[in-house]
């Protein structure tokens, strides 16, 4: 039997902890939480992953700016320090032009858990997923993931900025995709698109809303939406960075 590897999103993990009093605190409850993690899914070895720097999507949003509407102030004096600790100590790893979504993403496979909080990450993967911000296990099927895409692709996402098609909502989305099979959902879903917005803006709409919302999930993918071939980085194999805890 193969042994399980969890794939952290790390990201909301510094966000969970930088409100503590010291640094010494978030540390202490940064490991609690890591160690509970792995516990909880059964892992006996891990991979992390962070975001660091502007990814591919933010040149890609033309509509609007990606996460534009976010507000970010001054972030604790301790962030950086939490950050580096997860590189430092726990061997958390980064490409530049991916976020940390897209590399649990790409991983995934028959033996691994996406451990993240994140609904984009656990609903458009199938299988089984660690919801760390819950402390609940996430159970998705290939259809479902196929279906949660699609109707990102009609809502769009008011967190990260991504607009989808104008008073769509969740009942709307689902709704409307009661009729078509996931194979018919693409086309279905773009000319909803042109219905809304006239055939040209319709199609490139749909085109921009596609790369904001869509995962990445292969070596192919990164290749055509950054140009990266992940076999040449110079850097450690992610795979060599699994730890045993």
């Amino acid at each position: 039997m193969k042994e399980k590897i969890a794939l952290i999103d790390g990201d909301s993990l510094i966000y969970y902890e930088m409100g503590k009093p010291t640094l010494e605190e978030a540390l202490s409850s940064l490991d609690g939480r890591l160690h509970q993690m792995l516990q909880q899914t059964g892992a006996t070895k891990y991979a992390g992953f962070l975001t660091l720097g502007r990814c591919f999507r933010y040149a890609a949003a033309k509509t609007r700016p990606y996460k534009g509407n976010r507000k970010y102030g001054d972030k604790p004096i301790i962030f950086p320090a939490i950050k580096e600790y997860l590189k430092q100590e726990w061997k958390f790893t980064f490409i530049p032009e991916l976020e940390a979504d897209d590399l649990v993403s790409i991983y995934h496979g028959d033996n691994t858990v996406i451990c993240s909080p994140d609904k984009d990450v656990l609903y458009q993967n199938a299988g089984i997923h660690y919801n760390y911000g819950k402390a609940e296990t996430v159970v998705q099927d290939t259809n479902g993931a196929l279906t949660f895409l699609w109707k990102q692709m009609l809502m769009g996402d008011s967190t990260d900025g991504i607009q989808g098609i104008p008073k769509v909502g969740e009942k709307t989305a689902d709704a409307w995709l009661q009729s078509p099979n996931t194979d018919q959902m693409p086309t279905f879903v773009l000319n909803k698109y042109i219905e809304k917005f006239g055939y040209a803006k319709g199609i490139t709409n749909f085109a921009e809303t596609f790369k904001l919302v869509y995962i990445l999930k292969s070596e192919e993918d990164v290749l055509r939406e950054t140009g990266i071939e992940l076999s040449k980085l110079v850097i450690n194999d992610i795979k060599q960075s699994e730890q045993l805890w």
